[in-house]
């Protein structure tokens, strides 16, 4: 899988890219990841990608111009089909779904925003996937990006090394995290479940698969909708808290 970003500032992306899973995951081949400077497609000699909104208003606006050419350019780079991720608020809201979605995709290139947002036409002529990954204003772009190449990666083969650590993943099954304990056994009073320490497979997956459902029914209700009550939830949590460094 091949992954490109398009951002005013790579030099905050890379960084990320090369630490913990992602960089495992590139320096094992199992994925490309390649930042571009939208300003290295500028035609301006002062390396300028944006400008005043016709009609008035606060802020600038991202140019047509150099999106177009960077996009035209980046995309014949590699003969794979590229899809268009185009990184705004008024996008299709990003979840574990379309993480998958998009982790069976051969190539992916994220466009990240700033200042006010793009010129409407590079939305209508680019014609790109649009992804929001929350209610939220960001400075730009660059940390949806991340997030979404986080969570798409981490989804490819071989990537976590195990085929079990994606079944338990959060919202996976669209439910929250079972409690998870290790050492010690008793921590200021705070003791592990016993049936934890049983040794007994089967009473450990049913108290799991109990406390995933409640702990999803106190936090997060919203996730319950629609679901199957006497479904084995054995799935996880906070996806922000996960590692498997």
């Amino acid at each position: 899988m091949r992954i490109d970003v398009l951002t005013l500032f790579p030099e905050a992306c890379r960084p990320y890219f090369e630490t913990s899973i992602l960089g495992r995951a590139v320096r094992g081949g199992l994925v490309s990841i390649h930042c571009h400077a939208l300003r290295d497609y500028s035609r301006d000699r002062h390396g300028r990608v944006d400008d005043r909104p016709f009609g008035g208003g606060a802020g600038m606006v991202l140019m047509c111009p150099p999106i177009f050419e960077a996009v035209e350019a980046i995309e014949s780079q590699d003969s794979r089909p590229a899809t268009r991720v185009l990184l705004t608020p008024q996008g299709r809201r990003f979840d574990q779904n379309l993480a998958s979605e998009l982790a069976k995709r051969p190539r992916l290139l994220l466009i990240c925003g700033r200042y006010e947002g793009f010129d409407e036409r590079i939305r209508l002529g680019l014609a790109p996937l649009e992804l929001s990954i929350g209610d939220y204003v960001l400075s730009g772009g660059e940390a949806a990006a991340m997030v979404v190449v986080d969570a798409v990666v981490r989804l490819r083969p071989g990537v976590l090394g195990a085929e079990e650590a994606l079944a338990e993943e959060s919202f996976a099954d669209g439910g929250l995290e079972y409690p998870q304990y290790t050492r010690p056994r008793d921590f200021r009073g705070m003791t592990v479940p016993e049936v934890l320490l049983s040794g007994n497979h089967e009473d450990i997956r049913r108290w799991r698969a109990e406390q995933a459902r409640r702990r999803t029914s106190q936090s997060r209700p919203d996730l319950l909708d629609g679901r199957s009550a006497t479904r084995d939830e054995t799935t996880k949590g906070n996806s922000h808290a996960e590692s498997t460094d």
